[in-house]
């Protein structure tokens, strides 16, 4: 019997996914750090911009829902990472400001990142790295183009 996920590249994918975001949240099996990869998005962006943050940027840089990156964004202030600071000439919108305790954490995480991207592209040529990086990027158009 042959089942959908033995030849799927989806399941590949998902697989993937799940062991990446395992190994980073977990070291032998102790939870090692606060925050996820989402966070970690955020939290980049946020420490890259060259200006001032709102959720509604968020949304749209990170490519999801308002109630997602919401939910998001109040675990990380519950967890101290942000406070979320009113515009005085936009009472509606809110600033996000990142605290040292994120900086910490995004910077420890960081590193275990690079650490693993060394692991998982072991014994991988450059050239393989290209095409996966190209054939990848062709899928999310496609997936992108489907959505319209």
């Amino acid at each position: 019997m042959i089942y959908i996920k033995d030849d799927n590249i989806l399941f590949k994918i998902k697989l993937i996914n799940k062991l990446i975001i395992n190994k980073l949240s977990y070291d032998n099996n102790i939870k090692c750090f606060k925050i996820t990869p989402t966070q970690i998005e955020i939290i980049e962006y946020i420490l890259n911009s060259d200006r001032k943050v709102y959720q509604r940027d968020l949304e749209k840089i990170l490519n999801l829902s308002r109630a997602t990156v919401s939910g998001v964004l109040i675990t990380m202030e519950k967890n101290k990472l942000i406070k979320r600071i009113t515009d005085k000439n936009d009472l509606r919108s809110k600033q996000i400001i990142l605290n040292e305790v994120a900086k910490k954490e995004f910077l420890r995480t960081k590193e275990k990142i690079i650490e693993l991207s060394k692991i998982i592209n072991k014994d991988i040529t450059y050239e393989e790295l290209e095409i996966f990086r190209r054939v990848i990027d062709k899928m999310e158009n496609n997936i992108n183009k489907y959505n319209k």
